[in-house]
């Protein structure tokens, strides 16, 4: 089955307690897509760059079989730059540079052989360019998923909301579920956002793992992976939603019980992209690797009660 991912491509500079990388490649649409291509064989990415942008990394992504078709190479101008900072817990960070470049004026164009994807995924991205996209489609996909952040809460409310009314599922931390619902309880959040539009919400909680919900009260909720090595989180959400969308696009069943095993593969593909800076682990990971880790998920929640 066909996946579509829009996001950004990008480059990222970041610090963390153990250690820090000079400019190298990020961005949602990088992550997402990079993950989704362990699980789907037929991905296509719409996003832009300039032309500082490095050739072989898209050949590389080509190779994986992800159509750049839909990536626009702007040659005069610089690809969107963020550069970082994480404290000692992991979990917060300052934000050190961000340079909009090519991202300012970006106006997602999907071609034409892309408009009728079986799945969708909307990596984060300003909420009415997201609207766009869906806009752009020929027909509606059998499931469009959404990522946001607190940033577009903050100064596109009501263009977030529109956007929230026409997906399926979105995918969102603790904090932006709190901040999107005024709800500290998660689940009472949950509530709130299911009434929105979506049918499935996804609540992403960092090395504390991810909760579940449906439009029917149902609830799942799977841990994080102990991990003794955690080098670089950023892009493990984005990670998560590319192993979590490539799996559905995999499977072709958007039921609640494969979305329990499509939030086990992203759990698995976030644990991976921790343990090194930026891309690095996505690149090289092998189909046992991938298997192997989702057995140590299995062996984690797995118990008998006689």
């Amino acid at each position: 089955m066909s996946l579509l991912v829009v996001g950004s491509v990008a480059f990222d500079a970041i610090e963390t307690p153990f250690g820090k990388t000079d400019k190298i490649v990020g961005g949602a649409g990088t992550y997402v897509s990079l993950s989704a291509s362990n699980f789907a064989d037929d991905i296509s990415l719409v996003s832009v760059v300039g032309g500082d942008f490095p050739k072989p990394f898209l050949e590389d992504m080509n190779k994986r079989g992800i159509n750049t078709e839909g990536l626009e190479i702007k040659e005069d101008e610089k690809s969107f730059f963020w550069s970082g900072k994480y404290h000692t817990d992991m979990n917060t960070r300052d934000t050190l540079d961000t340079q909009l470049n090519v991202l300012e004026h970006f106006e997602p164009k999907v071609p034409e052989s892309q408009a009728s994807p079986d799945f969708l995924m909307l990596g984060n991205l300003a909420p009415n360019l997201q609207y766009d996209v869906i806009k752009q489609m020929t027909k509606r996909p059998k499931l469009i998923a959404m990522d946001t952040m607190n940033f577009w809460m903050d100064i596109a409310l009501d263009d977030l909301k529109k956007t929230i009314a026409e997906v399926d599922i979105l995918i969102i931390n603790d904090e932006e579920t709190r901040l999107l619902t005024g709800e500290y309880s998660l689940v009472k959040g949950a509530q709130k956002i299911l009434t929105m539009g979506p049918k499935f919400l996804v609540i992403k909680k960092g090395e504390h793992g991810a909760l579940l919900f449906n439009s029917s009260n149902d609830v799942f909720f799977a841990p994080a992976l102990p991990l003794e090595d955690v080098f670089d989180p950023t892009g493990a959400g984005d990670t998560f939603a590319g192993g979590f969308m490539g799996y559905i696009a995999r499977t072709n069943d958007i039921s609640f019980d494969n979305m329990k095993r499509a939030i086990i593969h992203g759990s698995a593909m976030a644990s991976f992209c921790v343990e090194k800076f930026g891309t690095e682990k996505l690149l090289t990971l092998t189909d046992k690797e991938i298997q192997d880790r989702i057995q140590e998920f299995v062996s984690l929640v797995q118990f008998d009660i006689h």
